[in-house]
């Protein structure tokens, strides 16, 4: 028998089918982005371009390992910038370099997050992928089968108006993880297959930032990433005790190491609030040049020779206790990562001293992590350590991807 329905019966029954449609439709709302802005593709490579690249420009050998036998894809490289705040909480824009492998479709990938050295040079940020900068070993790392991020860190790239932190904790730490908030949404939008591993590294000032980083995302965002492993190499993460060496020893005088120090003290005073003229600090007449220059004065003379004798005894003494309670604060060595550490130190680094990473190792193992390890480079120079720094890093993340 055909059923028939009344009038109030079909009303009932469309209007039933059009809300069911309106509340269920096909195609879901894509969810906006809250710190992604813009993905903009610098470069492109297939892998027998990449590869020439790598030995025209390289060399096929990088950190004692042949290269061009672990490289499996092509790459490609884009310029991230993102929503995040400064430290006075501000919204600013930021940027960051991705790399992707574009010949491996059916891969999962790990997600590798590269942070960089100490830069004196704005051209010398990831995002502008310049050839003799971390952003090609980036490409590498990316080429065997991984994505890559490499942050900008504020006062670089889109945020190069703003003075860079440097060396400071949350400086580091709160933007370079929003950057990889960015990363993983970017993910997302492009339906990049990711398995959901984190995997930190970095060197010098990246690797107090790796450091920094690490901690952070265990203690507030452990939800959010799956921090896999972290290589620590070279990096002054004992703040406290990296000062107390550094202004009674004799060095001799790098002006390169002399900005660093200049520049970490001037970045502390401002932003951990002291707010001290530099005479404070230094004698003259170089606490007139630094006031007037900052990092970019060039001292040639032991970095011991220029500071104020008041200054050196308030903190060998502990009576200046607020230079060493913002000293403190950036300390990030005494704790207990869950996910596995390696720490890589020449021993005899000159510019961050090896009591860092032996410090770092110590702490931890006192507070029992489950896996961290010291691979101290006997004789090694904080330069002659990059290469056995980036080969251990390059197969420990082999390992963990």
């Amino acid at each position: 028998m055909t059923r028939r329905f009344n009038k109030f019966q079909f009303i009932y029954l469309f209007t039933f089918v059009t809300l069911f449609w309106a509340c269920n439709p096909t195609e879901p709302t894509p969810k906006e982005n809250e710190y992604l802005v813009s993905a903009d593709l610098v470069q492109t490579y297939n892998l027998t371009q990449f590869k020439q690249f790598v030995n025209s420009t390289l060399g096929a050998q990088t950190g004692g390992i042949d290269i061009s036998l672990f490289i499996q894809s092509g790459i490609d490289q884009i310029k991230i910038v993102y929503n995040t705040k400064d430290l006075k909480g501000n919204d600013i824009l930021a940027s960051g370099a991705l790399i992707i492998p574009n010949s491996l479709p059916e891969n999962t990938f790990a997600l590798g997050s590269l942070q960089h050295g100490t830069l004196f040079n704005e051209q010398d940020a990831p995002s502008y992928f310049g050839v003799n900068t971390e952003a090609s070993l980036g490409s590498i790392l990316a080429s065997t089968g991984m994505i890559i991020a490499l942050p900008d860190y504020l006062g670089y790239g889109a945020s190069k108006n703003i003075a860079h932190p440097y060396e400071h904790k949350e400086g580091l730490s709160d933007s370079n993880i929003d950057f990889l908030r960015a990363v993983k949404e970017y993910i997302a939008q492009e339906e990049i297959k990711f398995n959901n591993k984190l995997l930190l590294a970095g060197y010098s000032e990246g690797g107090y930032a790796t450091m920094a980083m690490h901690q952070a995302i265990q203690d507030e965002d452990d939800d959010e990433f799956n921090v896999v492993v972290s290589s620590c190499g070279a990096g002054a993460y004992n703040k406290t005790a990296s000062v107390n060496e550094i202004i009674t020893r004799d060095s001799a005088g790098d002006p390169a190491f002399n900005s660093s120090y200049i520049w970490v003290l001037q970045t502390y005073n401002e932003l951990e609030g002291i707010n001290r003229p530099m005479s404070s600090y230094f004698i003259e007449p170089f606490a007139s040049q630094i006031t007037q220059s900052g990092p970019a004065v060039q001292v040639t003379q032991s970095f011991k020779s220029i500071l104020n004798p008041t200054f050196v005894a308030g903190v060998m003494n502990k009576t200046d206790t607020e230079f060493l309670a913002a000293i403190a604060e950036n300390d990030v060595y005494d704790w207990r990562p869950v996910a596995p550490v390696t720490l890589y130190h020449g021993t005899a680094d000159e510019y961050v001293p090896f009591l860092n990473s032996q410090t770092a190792f110590d702490a931890m193992k006192r507070n029992n992590a489950p896996d961290v390890k010291l691979n101290p480079i006997q004789g090694g120079t904080h330069g002659s350590s990059i290469n056995e720094y980036f080969t251990g890093t390059f197969l420990l993340f082999s390992s963990f991807r």
